[in-house]
């Protein structure tokens, strides 16, 4: 297949762009068909589903490779911040050398982890292939949103990222109750193996369709890599991540304290480093340029609490409704189908709200998330211990509801004025941001509720506290949202 530039200036244009008064020049651009998208969406599901998965597997890898507290963390933190810390480099790779090949070059390294996951031996050998894991998906994951945006313009773009933001909020839903579907099953007894090694054939079917369907894109003025600035935003996002991910297992130890006290230093340096760069005239890893871009910088600072809020509760329901209820793996997972349901259609329909009510949709999501979340706290307040699935039912579809008005409308904002040329980095940024937040949604949410939870009585008191604080975080995403400009480009 012929590299083609995402956006190539045509030569009769002057430096300057169009001169004023004649018609705007309208670039050539590699097409990305219906199936080419759907197999870039495939490969974003990918890592999401594979960040929550887990979680309903967690105490069959306990009990199968005698774990303990301390390394099931890092089963889930290992992945997550592997995957948080590269992701922003994932996207300048694909800038510089192709989104395409970067792509597949992920997927092929995603399916080989994800074996490598399914066949561990012992549990510390499953902590490297998990880090590993995360490292392939990082490669992969940015170059989506970078060829929906090279490859695609106007209506088709913004219908390609409306399908990109359900994609990801059902991926995050689906994962879990696919991990209760695969573990219940057990496979030809392969117990929590089937979580991992499921992936292994969607690789291959992704693999073939990518080579087919995926045109290659890539930036017209590609940048070498940003060395300093790589090395600490990877030390600025480990030191904040590792210790918060790891702490509580590990009784916080002192390098947990030591690690968080670096972290604001290694954020400045990074700040500092990045913006002297751009100032030189140089290529940094984050240009401090692209965060003067209005939607991208007001999307950013509300895409954290909500998906702190959301990673948080998909991994304390799940400890909720097995160790605290004693429910199996299908019916936790099955407590989040009307979640999943829910998001989906208001996914469906939000492109078409979009058009006549703009960024409002945002704020509504967020007003209907939080009524959601709060028939949740009560009802867990009141029947607790005597919970189900259909009493649960009312609050998870309006939770769900809520999240799919939101979060697809949010990613289509963050992105819509970032230049084709920076498309990879901007995509970057974008899910390094979203990954974070889930990361350490895990870490505060779940490190309060567990702390909290000494006992089965106790775990509703627990999962009600927890309900309410991220009730608190839907509020202040409601808050922010009536910041975002009022139109989605």
């Amino acid at each position: 297949m012929t590299t083609t530039s995402a956006s190539p200036r045509s030569p009769a244009s002057p430096p300057g762009g169009t001169p004023p008064g004649s018609a705007p020049v309208l670039h050539d651009r590699p097409a990305l068909g219906s199936l080419g998208l759907f197999t870039v969406l495939l490969g974003a599901a990918l890592p999401l589903i594979d960040f929550f998965i887990v979680n309903v597997a967690l105490p069959s890898i306990d009990h199968d490779l005698a774990a303990g507290p301390a390394l099931l963390e890092l089963v889930v933190a290992g992945y997550g911040l592997s995957y948080a810390v590269l992701l922003v480099l994932g996207g300048r790779l694909g800038d510089l050398f192709g989104r395409r090949r970067l792509f597949l070059a992920g997927m092929a390294a995603f399916g080989l982890t994800s074996l490598a996951c399914g066949l561990a031996p012992d549990a510390w050998t499953l902590v490297g292939a998990r880090v590993a894991q995360g490292a392939a998906a990082a490669l992969m994951l940015p170059q989506v949103l970078a060829t929906i945006h090279s490859s695609t313009r106007g209506a088709r773009r913004a219908k390609a990222l409306s399908l990109y933001g359900a994609t990801a909020g059902l991926s995050m839903v689906a994962g879990q109750i696919l991990g209760g579907v695969l573990v219940a099953a057990d496979l030809a007894g392969s117990g929590w193996r089937a979580v991992f090694l499921v992936n292994v054939p969607v690789a291959v079917v992704g693999l073939v369709l990518a080579f087919r369907t995926v045109p290659e894109t890539r930036s017209d003025r590609p940048a070498p890599v940003d060395v300093p600035g790589t090395l600490l935003l990877a030390l600025a996002l480990t030191t904040l991540l590792a210790p918060l991910t790891e702490g509580r297992a590990a009784g916080w130890p002192l390098w947990t304290w030591v690690s968080l006290a670096v972290f604001p230093f290694a954020a400045v340096a990074f700040w500092r480093v990045e913006r002297r760069m751009d100032r030189r005239g140089g290529t940094p890893l984050v240009p401090p340029s692209l965060l003067g871009l209005v939607s991208l910088r007001r999307g950013l600072v509300l895409l954290l609490p909500l998906c702190m809020g959301f990673g948080g509760f998909m991994f304390v329901i799940a400890v909720a409704l097995q160790q605290g209820l004693g429910l199996g793996a299908i019916a936790s997972g099955l407590a989040l189908v009307p979640m999943a349901v829910a998001f989906f259609a208001a996914s469906l329909a939000g492109p078409r709200l979009v058009r006549r009510w703009g960024t409002r949709v945002v704020t509504a999501g967020g007003l209907i998330q939080g009524v959601g979340i709060g028939l949740l706290a009560v009802t867990v307040w009141r029947a607790w211990p005597d919970l189900s699935v259909g009493i649960l039912l009312p609050g998870m579809a309006m939770a769900g509801l809520g999240q799919g008005l939101q979060l697809p409308v949010l990613f289509r904002v963050i992105l819509s004025e970032v230049p084709g040329e920076r498309a990879g980095v901007g995509s970057g940024v974008m899910v390094t941001t979203q990954q974070s937040a889930l990361a350490l949604g895990v870490a505060t949410l779940g490190s309060l509720y567990l702390g909290l939870a000494t006992s089965p009585q106790g775990a509703g008191t627990a999962l009600t506290t927890t309900l309410l604080v991220q009730l608190a975080m839907v509020a202040v995403t409601v808050a922010l949202s009536a910041r975002l400009p009022r139109k989605v480009g």
